[in-house]
């Protein structure tokens, strides 16, 4: 079975309700996105929350990045303290509408290139069919990436071709609209001038103001800390429509349709939520989360206690290490890792080491040690 068609049979079904109810494939299809993006707003909700989360958090991690900014190992574990007092993952969640969209696109794909099977529900044994008459009447002009758009262009053109199928399939495939506002949805737009070439250009057009309403309105490009993801957004807000412009060549407009549809609506949900969930909101939420799980011990996460079994197995080496160093030898000498030395350079090698050790686990400046201190 064709990966597509895991997605497209059902959003096939739902391409075709809405076809039934408006009888025009170009309003079907912006019905269909408005559909998607409805079903999408939940996840929009909690991405927005998680953005106005973080920009909250941001200035904590900041602040422990410039007091541990010598010590990565220390640094690592006061961020996990934090994460864990805070009730945040580390991992966030901001890609999984992006990843939902995926399926949906390629499903959609699948619903354009094969208006017979999910918009007219044939048979596929007739679809079939259709096909081998469509190659003989068209001969090079039968393009068999786009065979079921093809099937259609030649049975408009050549219906007696196709009597053999029956005349209801005839009159239901020449009947069968795919045009919007007198534009083909159902062909690809040319690299050279023609009409169709509106519908990429608006997609381009749409995919930058959707990518710059959405860094206007992103809360980690309003707090301190933030310009780091503020360039990569603005390398996206051009990278993307580039990418979507040249995608916009390849596959039939309808596809393109939902794209511009979907630009939009995305725009209109990136203002919505920002105005509603703030950074001020949401922190008087998670306090009052907080406060609820006040008293209960949550159980520590596997990344947490993989970090403080790794401690516990460090801490527990170097006691070993530290034990048996130091050997008596004759005339007060001793032997401390295989040196022979004073019981007062002995001193001042531990006081180094336990300095140098307190200075690279808390980003301290390390200081020799003198023979002041030793007294």
């Amino acid at each position: 079975m064709d990966f597509s068609l895991i997605f497209g049979y059902p959003l096939g079904w739902i391409m075709w309700v809405f076809y039934q109810v408006v009888h025009n494939y170009g309003f079907a299809i912006i019905l269909f996105t408005i559909f998607t993006r409805i079903l999408l707003y939940p996840l929009g909700i909690k991405q927005q929350k998680s953005s106005a989360r973080m920009a909250q958090f941001q200035p904590k991690i900041l602040a422990l990045q410039k007091k541990y900014k010598n010590n990565k190992q220390k640094l690592q574990e006061e961020q996990m303290k934090l994460y864990e007092q805070e009730g945040m993952s580390p991992m966030g969640g901001g890609c999984l509408p992006l990843l939902i969209q995926f399926p949906i696109l390629f499903g959609l794909i699948n619903v354009i290139y094969n208006p017979l099977l999910h918009m007219l529900r044939l048979p596929q044994e007739l679809i079939t069919k259709a096909e081998e008459i469509a190659k003989e009447v068209l001969g090079s002009g039968f393009i068999s990436s786009n065979a079921q758009i093809s099937v259609i262009n030649a049975v408009k053109e050549f219906p007696d071709k196709f009597a053999s199928l029956g005349t209801d399939f005839v009159d239901k495939v020449a009947n069968f609209d795919m045009s919007f506002f007198g534009l083909n949805l159902g062909a690809v737009a040319p690299l050279a001038w023609d009409p169709l070439v509106i519908i990429p250009i608006l997609s381009g057009v749409t995919s930058i103001l959707a990518m710059f309403i959405s860094m206007k309105f992103n809360y980690m490009n309003h707090v301190q800390g933030g310009n780091q993801m503020k360039g990569m957004t603005k390398g996206m807000m051009f990278v993307m429509p580039v990418f979507s412009l040249f995608f916009a060549f390849q596959v039939p407009v309808g596809v393109v349709l939902y794209w511009i549809a979907s630009n939009i609506l995305m725009g209109v949900q990136s203002i919505i939520l920002f105005k509603i969930y703030t950074p001020e909101k949401m922190e008087a939420i998670f306090e009052k989360e907080k406060l609820k799980k006040k008293g209960k011990k949550k159980k520590p996460s596997r990344m947490q206690q993989a970090l403080k079994n790794a401690q516990a197995a460090q801490a527990a080496q170097a006691g070993t290490a530290e034990s048996n160093e130091v050997v008596e030898e004759e005339n007060g000498m001793v032997t401390y890792k295989g040196e022979l030395m004073t019981k007062k350079e002995l001193n001042r090698r531990r006081l180094a080491e336990a300095r140098r050790r307190d200075a690279e686990k808390y980003g301290e400046e390390y200081k020799e040690v003198t023979d002041e201190d030793l007294r």
